[in-house]
Parts: C-alpha cells; structure tokens; sequence
C-alpha cells in the first residue's frame, strides 16, 4: 500500500466517523434559512463544499441537481437526497456526509442590556441566551419570558422559564417586571 492510498483510507474513515458523530448530534435539527451547511462526497472535490448558506427560501444550488429545497429537512435528509439524484448517472456509490457548520441566530429583546441577533449553540438555554445578551436589566422580570418559535407558523408566543432550552431562529421577549 502506498502513502497515498493510506491517506486516502485514513480520510474515508474520518469522513464517516465525522459523518456519524455530526448526524448523532443534529440527527433531529430541521434546516431553515440562514443555516451554514457542509456537503461532502467522497473522492469529488468539485461536488463537496465548504460552506453553503441556505437562501432566504431555505435553498441551495446544487451541481447536476439544481435547486435543493432544505428547509425543514435534516442533514440526512439532505445526504439522502444529493445519493439519490448523484447515483446512477453521475456517480456510481456516492459518499455524502452533510453537517450544519452554523446555525441561524436566534433573537432576543425586551429587558436585557443589549437585544439583539446571536448565534446559535447546541444545548443553549434561555439562561445562557440572557448571559450572551449582557444580562437582564434592572426592571427585567424572571416570570415575564415569552418566546416565538421559528418553527411554529402560526408564531404563538409561549411562557418560558431561563431554563427553557433555545433554537436557532427562535425570538426571546423579557418583559418588565412589576414592582
């Protein structure tokens, strides 16, 4: 065996390890506008990608495919999909993996010292969405928390507690309390 193929066989096991570990922790995340994504195949340079920035439609475009409709699908879903339009006639046993590099923000207003848009991270709570947003202010109420899910379509606001775990694209109100 050569150098070369060595590293090949190395990268394939670390493409699929990777590919493994990223679908075990987003494995239920649905895809929306803004989301970053990564889409990776095997031994084809010119059909993987680095960083994908879903369009406003929650698209991509994609080589041999055309326009990829990602919104409210999983990366799998994706992976899936790109295996499916590639195999046959462009590629005989396509490997994709696809990840999510950056998530859409989420927004956050009302009494905290600085409202505004901020990234996303797994396992955020409203808590830490607070702390990222400077704290609460003065007059914030701790009871007084709604929040919008960007998934609902009917955008209801809920009551939520600051352990109310956060999702990307979500809008966070603290209200003021009464003193």
């Amino acid at each position: 065996m050569n150098i070369r193929t060595f590293f090949s066989l190395v990268l394939g096991m670390l493409l699929i390890t990777s590919s493994y570990v990223q679908a075990e922790g987003n494995s239920q995340y649905k895809l929306a506008s803004g989301d970053v994504i990564r889409i990776n195949v095997f031994g084809e340079l010119d059909l993987s990608f680095e960083e994908l920035r879903l369009t406003d439609a929650g698209t991509f475009s994609y080589p041999f495919i055309g326009e990829v409709k990602a919104k409210g699908k999983t990366a799998a879903e994706i992976e899936q999909i790109i295996i499916d339009k590639l195999q046959g006639d462009y590629l005989i046993d396509p490997r994709v993996s696809v990840s999510v590099l950056t998530y859409r923000e989420f927004f956050i207003s009302g009494e905290v010292k600085t409202p505004g848009g901020y990234p996303f991270q797994p396992g955020l709570t409203l808590r830490r969405a607070v702390a990222l947003a400077g704290g609460l202010t003065e007059r914030a109420s701790e009871n007084r928390i709604t929040i919008i899910r960007d998934q609902d379509e009917n955008r209801t606001a809920v009551a939520a507690t600051l352990d109310t775990r956060v999702m990307p694209g979500d809008t966070i109100t603290i209200d003021q309390g009464f003193f």
